[in-house]
């Protein structure tokens, strides 16, 4: 194992860190979810960078520009750093096939979930263990890239539809808020294995 590699926590975003309301683009329509900067703080305590990995098509459907996703997300950066869990990163793609903006369309690109592009892309960006990743999702589409990319830990968030066939081991939560226990049960066992989790946190 190389021991300069780190371990991620892959948070989407429209369902995990803010209430899914379909396109979000405002600041006055971003709600966060009860319990998300705990589970921020807790992951980055235990030595996880936090990545977040988001299918953006309203940006190729036309419903906002790609400056209004910019304006939103630093609102959402600036939050994150003053609740003591600064995000590492943030991957978006505004790619979709039935893009109104021919720059956006795109049949399969790489980077829409469920295809792994925007996590492999981390993954080579900060230097990352994906075996030592966990990765949250509130829809199967968001799993199912993970275990494309080959994330060690799945968790999906408010589903109780059955698994898709060819995905293992998913860890189902009703809330975000606990999500915060399982990452750190996930430290504790593989600290007992591997020790991956003893380094400190990432500067931010």
């Amino acid at each position: 194992m190389n021991a300069q590699l780190r371990p991620a926590l892959f948070l989407d975003r429209d369902g995990v860190i803010n209430v899914d309301r379909g396109y979000v683009s405002r600041r006055e329509d971003f709600e966060w979810l009860p319990g998300i900067f705990e589970v921020a703080r807790t992951a980055r305590g235990l030595g996880y960078a936090l990545v977040v990995v988001t299918n953006q098509s309203g940006i190729g459907r036309g419903y906002y520009t790609e400056q209004d996703f910019i304006t939103l997300n630093a609102y959402m950066l600036a939050r994150f750093a003053d609740e003591g869990a600064p995000l590492e990163a943030v991957y978006h793609c505004p790619f979709h096939p039935e893009a109104e903006e021919a720059r956006f369309r795109h049949p399969d690109h790489p980077w829409r979930k469920p295809r792994p592009g925007m996590i492999l892309a981390a993954r080579d960006d900060l230097k990352l263990d994906l075996r030592r990743c966990a990765l949250v999702g509130d829809r199967w589409s968001d799993v199912e890239a993970g275990a494309a990319a080959g994330v060690g830990e799945l968790g999906v968030v408010g589903r109780d539809d059955p698994t898709p066939t060819g995905l293992f081991g998913v860890q189902r939560f009703t809330r975000v808020a606990e999500v915060a226990g399982w990452i750190e049960g996930l430290a504790k066992r593989r600290g007992r294995d591997e020790g991956p989790c003893t380094s400190s946190p990432p500067k931010g």
